[in-house]
C-alpha cells in the first residue's frame, strides 16, 4: 500500500488570479492555436475544444455547428459503416474526426471506411480504460497502419507514466485525460479510481510536452471530462491543456442525438371560437455515460453479468442551438485571458497563477 501525501486538486478547489495587463480589448483575443504533433505529419489548426465522442454529442450535426468555429467534433463511435456511405463525399476534416474501439470488428470497419473514401481521417481511439496492454499494442496497430498520416487521439488515462506509455509506444500524437470526472461517470462511485482532474492535467500535460521529437514537436493532451462551466474550460487551458473536450456542457442542444422528452404547447389567442395553436417542443434529452446500463443495453448485448454500470442517465435540459453555448464559452474564455493578461489562449498557462479556494462556488447541474 502506498499513500501519496501531496494535495490534488479540481476545478473547484482553485480560482485564477487577475494580473495587470496592457491588452486593449477581450475582443482581440487569440482564441485559435497551431499544432505539429510528434508522429503525424499534418499540422492543425482551429480553437482547441471538442465535442466528446458520446453517442448524444458526437453527431453530424454537431459537427457541422462547431466546424464553423473551426472546433473539432469526434463522432461517436457507434456510427456503422452503412452510416458513412449514405455521404457522397467524405464527411471528415480537420474538425470532424472518426472515433473507434479497440476491438477488430473497430479496425477493419475503419479500413473500410478509409477504402471507400480514399481518404485518412483524424482518429479518436476511445475505451473508458487505457491502461491495458491491449489498448496500447491496439494504438499502435492503428499508427503502423496508416503511418504518418492521421492525427491519432487516445484514452482515457489520467497520470503522466501511462500518458509517456502511449506517446512512445502507442504512437499517440494526443494523449485524452481523465478517468471520472464527467457529470454522467459514476466509475469514482463504483470502484474507488480516478484522479482530480485539475492536477491530472497539470501533471499529464507535463509529461506529454517533455516528450520533444528532434523537430522539437511535443506529445499533447485533452483534457476530457469535468468541465460544467466556461469557468472549467479557462482553468482546463490554464492548466496547459491542448484541447479540452466536452460533452454534458454540450449536451442538450439541438444538435444531439438520443431520446427526448417533449411536451406539447397550446396557445389560445383570446378568440372565441378559440383558435387553438398546438406545438411540441424539446424538453429533457436523456444523457448518460458511455459505460452505463443504457448505453451497453443500447449498443451492446446489454449490461454483462461480470460488470456493473460505471455511468448514469441524467435529463438534461433542452439549451437551444449549440452555437449559444459556443459563444458563452467563447466569451468566457476571451474574458479570462483579459483578467490574467493572456493574449492568447496559447498564453493562458504562462500567465496564469491559481489560488487554493475552499469550494467557494454553489454546485451547478450540467
Amino acid at each position: 500500500m502506498n499513500i501519496d501525501p501531496n494535495i490534488k486538486l479540481d476545478f473547484d478547489d482553485v480560482l485564477l488570479v487577475p494580473h495587470r495587463t496592457q491588452a486593449s480589448s477581450r475582443k482581440n483575443v487569440i482564441l485559435k492555436r497551431n499544432f505539429q504533433f510528434c508522429h503525424s505529419k499534418r499540422h492543425w489548426s482551429g480553437i482547441p475544444i471538442m465535442a466528446a465522442n458520446m453517442d448524444t454529442t458526437g453527431t453530424f450535426n454537431m459537427s457541422d455547428t462547431l466546424s464553423k468555429y473551426s472546433m473539432v467534433t469526434c463522432l461517436h463511435k457507434y456510427y456503422s459503416y452503412r452510416d458513412f456511405l449514405k455521404f457522397e463525399y467524405a464527411p471528415f476534416s480537420s474538425y470532424t474526426w472518426y472515433s473507434l474501439g479497440i476491438k477488430d470488428i473497430d479496425f477493419d470497419n475503419l479500413c473500410r471506411v478509409v477504402e471507400h473514401f480514399g481518404i485518412i481521417p483524424n482518429i479518436c481511439i476511445d475505451v473508458a480504460n487505457g491502461y491495458t496492454e491491449n489498448f496500447v499494442n491496439f494504438c499502435a496497430r492503428v499508427r503502423q497502419r496508416f503511418a504518418d498520416e492521421p492525427i491519432i487521439m487516445a484514452g482515457n488515462v489520467c497520470t503522466p507514466e501511462m500518458v509517456q506509455e502511449l506517446i512512445l509506444h502507442g504512437g499517440v500524437d494526443i494523449v485524452k485525460v481523465g478517468i471520472g470526472p464527467g457529470s454522467a461517470c459514476t466509475t469514482r462511485l463504483k470502484t474507488g479510481i480516478g484522479y482530480p482532474q485539475l492536477s491530472a492535467i497539470m501533471e499529464c500535460a507535463h509529461a506529454a510536452h517533455g516528450l520533444k521529437t528532434q523537430e522539437k514537436r511535443l506529445g499533447l493532451i485533452c483534457a476530457d471530462g469535468g468541465c460544467r462551466t466556461p469557468a472549467d474550460v479557462c482553468k482546463a487551458f490554464a492548466a496547459n491543456a491542448d484541447f479540452v473536450m466536452l460533452g454534458g456542457m454540450l449536451a442538450g442542444t439541438d444538435e444531439c442525438e438520443g431520446e427526448w422528452e417533449e411536451e406539447r404547447l397550446v396557445k389560445w389567442d383570446g378568440q372565441k371560437p378559440p383558435e387553438v395553436t398546438k406545438k411540441t417542443v424539446k424538453k429533457y434529452l436523456k444523457f448518460y455515460g458511455m459505460s452505463s446500463k443504457n448505453a451497453q443495453d443500447k449498443h451492446s448485448d446489454g449490461l454483462q453479468n461480470y460488470k456493473s454500470s460505471e455511468g448514469r442517465m441524467i435529463k438534461v435540459l433542452h439549451k437551444g442551438a449549440a452555437k449559444d453555448v459556443v459563444h458563452d464559452i467563447l466569451g468566457g474564455i476571451r474574458s479570462c485571458c483579459a483578467y490574467m493578461g493572456a493574449i492568447s489562449v496559447k498564453d493562458m498557462a504562462k500567465c496564469a497563477k491559481f489560488i487554493r479556494v475552499n469550494r467557494t462556488h454553489f454546485d451547478q447541474s450540467v
